[in-house]
């Protein structure tokens, strides 16, 4: 495993790549352990560092999940969430066709290890409640706002 670190609004994220892939993107206190480069490491940092600068929507260097597979079809469809849009939990669980798994929708949110590249911070709860984010509401209001800020404001229907 590969991972690097850099600093940012939000705090110091770390990246980790294995075999050539993002696996991890999360804010972390602070850095204990050397760090390598790598190109998809780098890249993905420099993808990140683009969206807090306001040049980047959306994400294409190569990342894995790793989770169940109802997991994995929550997050692929967190990846369709449109840069400053939000959907609900409820609307996530019929969109893979779990229309009553909105609760379970949360927990695979809270497991996804790939911060802002897979945007679980755009799934709120119903009636546009801010709810169900793993780094705190303040964080995913302060996500919501900067992509509303660049967009326009964000969809919470």
């Amino acid at each position: 495993m590969n991972r690097i670190t850099f600093d940012s609004p939000i705090g110091k994220i770390e990246i980790r790549e294995e075999n050539g892939k993002i696996t991890r993107i999360e804010i972390v206190s602070e850095e204990a352990f050397p760090e390598t480069e790598t190109a998809v490491l780098l890249e993905a940092k420099e993808q990140l560092s683009e969206y807090f600068s306001g040049r980047r929507e959306n994400f294409d260097f190569p990342f894995e999940f790793s989770g169940t597979d109802f997991q994995k079809s929550v997050w692929r469809e967190l990846i369709k969430i449109p840069f400053g849009k939000t959907k609900t939990y409820g609307e996530i669980a019929a969109a893979i066709g779990k229309p009553k798994a909105a609760r379970a929708v949360g927990g695979a949110c809270n497991k996804n290890r790939i911060l802002i590249a897979v945007p679980c911070h755009r799934v709120i709860g119903f009636g546009g409640k801010m709810v169900g984010f793993a780094w705190g509401t303040d964080m995913k209001k302060w996500l919501l706002g900067h992509e509303a800020g660049l967009k326009g404001e964000h969809n919470e229907d």
